[in-house]
């Protein structure tokens, strides 16, 4: 072997030892170019690859490069050179700067000799490393040697690190999925145990754990024998009866005694056979349902929706259906014993009545006030307020309850008072006609605190709203004249800004030693 064979082969094993100390494919790659160029001393080295190297197809993309100097960033997948180096599998050699086909091999301008070599594994063609001097006759015999087998051996080395890498992500997505189905079997409320075809506990999830207090050191334990002290003979014979003859048994009712703190749970049992994926008998699995626990969750869930038919039935004929659903659907908005809210109460009552009503029959009477009713009660849903109660010829609502929003309360208040008394004295009005038609509406109102809840006996309860507020506004009322709006300063605090106001004099009210100030609303802005 002469003196040049004996330094090639040298620096390839050198070469090698780097190249196979590592498996991660960046770092191969780094390897791969980085010794070629130190080895060869060459002044260029770019290793180009394949766009898409698990298809093994696409453009061919600059992965690394050594040496400063430009260089393109890519060749077409039909290149010539890179057809011919992947059909042939051997290297192309261009010793000098001239006309040739293999002239694209030259990188840059200030290049004048370069050899390209095949990246590839036995049945993939990866790229092309190419190697640039600035000299002419730069390549001979020994280099070529060298960089034929280094890139041979480098070309395995990508090929097993990317075989590394897929083997890796791939035991990634099965300690992911191992991951989720143990998460899966862990979030389960039934209990789940399974075992080999001998009987032997082989898993559990985290609700069996609880409940029978399994551990560890339970697995390989028989199962029966596990449950041997727990429950009856005839459930213990029919676990014992799937080991031999392996059957789905389902809906095997018992019960379990828990002899650490004596407490019993009534269960429901179904065995089902254990198979792998080529069919074959793994096992049986025993899913226990915890029926006194199914029993506690049915009753809170008929809780809930008791709650929920309990608050429809309270406040369907009263609030807006938007308002109704958004209670059903969050009941906890509602005390049902009572709360302290901010609430603006509104007191509508007919101007009249009790001169019209003397000596006219009742059913008239009650037609008269249910066809305004039917509309002053629409406005005052629309505007989401709240009807507590029809006290004779007089409307009492709430705006601020069951759900609070204050400011925004007081406005749609008065804004409801106003519409009403609009319908009033509109011509068109479809109420109050001939000897009604002089009936009008005097409307009370006033801004603060008040309680509201249920009131009333075990035999029958309402909802409703309690309070010095609501007793201030119910004086107020009397005190408007027909056709007026009268309010406190507590709700012109809320709604300043938004109405047409007149400010009037302070009154006295029963209850109260100090005047109150008012003002008359009269319209919109």
């Amino acid at each position: 072997m002469n003196t040049i064979t004996d330094q090639t082969l040298d620096e390839l094993v050198r070469a090698g030892s780097i190249l196979t100390a590592e498996l991660d494919f960046k770092t191969l790659i780094s390897v791969l170019v980085e010794q070629s160029q130190d080895i060869s001393a060459s002044s260029l080295s770019v290793l180009y690859l394949r766009k898409n190297p698990d298809t093994l197809n696409g453009d061919f993309i600059k992965t690394y490069q050594r040496g400063k100097f430009e260089v393109p960033g890519s060749f077409k997948e039909d290149n010539e050179n890179f057809i011919f180096i992947e059909e042939c599998g051997e290297a192309a050699v261009l010793l000098e700067r001239k006309e040739s086909p293999f002239r694209q091999l030259l990188l840059n301008d200030l290049m004048n000799s370069a050899i390209a070599l095949p990246i590839s594994t036995n049945n993939a063609f990866l790229g092309v490393l190419i190697l640039n001097s600035k000299e002419k006759m730069f390549y001979n015999r020994r280099k070529l040697n060298f960089l034929e087998a280094f890139s041979t051996l480098a070309g395995g080395m990508l090929n097993n690190s990317r075989l590394y890498s897929e083997l890796k992500a791939y035991l990634k997505e099965i300690e992911e999925l191992k991951l989720y189905q143990e998460n899966i079997f862990s979030s389960m409320t039934n209990l789940l145990i399974a075992s080999d075809k001998s009987g032997k506990i082989k898993y559990f999830n985290r609700a069996a754990s609880d409940i029978f207090k399994l551990d560890q050191s339970h697995i390989d334990t028989d199962i029966s024998d596990f449950f041997k002290h727990s429950v009856g003979k005839k459930i213990i014979n029919t676990i014992k009866q799937v080991y031999d003859e392996p059957e789905e048994i389902p809906g095997i009712e018992g019960i379990f005694k828990n002899n650490q703190n004596d407490e019993e749970i009534d269960f429901s049992l179904n065995i089902s056979p254990l198979f792998g994926k080529t069919g074959k008998l793994q096992g049986n699995t025993f899913l226990f349902t915890d029926q006194t626990r199914e029993r506690e969750l049915q009753s809170q869930v008929h809780k809930v929706i008791e709650d929920k038919r309990v608050i429809k039935d309270m406040f369907s004929r009263y609030l807006s259906s938007e308002i109704v659903h958004q209670l059903t659907d969050s009941p906890d908005l509602v005390k049902m014993g009572g709360d302290k809210k901010t609430a603006t109460i509104f007191f509508a009552d007919i101007r009249g009545y009790t001169s019209f009503s003397e000596g006219r029959e009742p059913e008239y009477i009650i037609n008269i006030l249910n066809d305004y009713f039917n509309e002053a009660v629409e406005i005052v849903i629309e505007t989401n307020g709240y009807i507590d109660k029809f006290i004779g010829d007089c409307i009492m609502a709430a705006w601020g309850v069951p759900l609070q929003t204050e400011q925004q309360d007081a406005i749609s208040a008065v804004t409801c008072a106003l519409r009403i008394q609009q319908l009033v004295k509109s011509v068109k009005r479809k109420f109050w006609k001939g000897e009604a038609s002089g009936l009008q509406i005097g409307i009370g109102m006033h801004s603060g605190d008040i309680v509201a809840g249920n009131l009333g006996s075990s035999r029958r309860m309402n909802y409703t709203v309690i309070g010095d507020t609501v007793n201030i506004a119910a004086r107020l009322e009397g005190i408007a004249k027909s056709g007026e709006i009268i309010i406190t300063k507590n709700t012109m605090d809320y709604i300043e800004g938004n109405f047409k106001v007149k400010k009037m004099e302070p009154v006295k009210v029963k209850g109260k030693a100090n005047p109150i100030e008012i003002y008359s609303v009269l319209d919109f802005k």
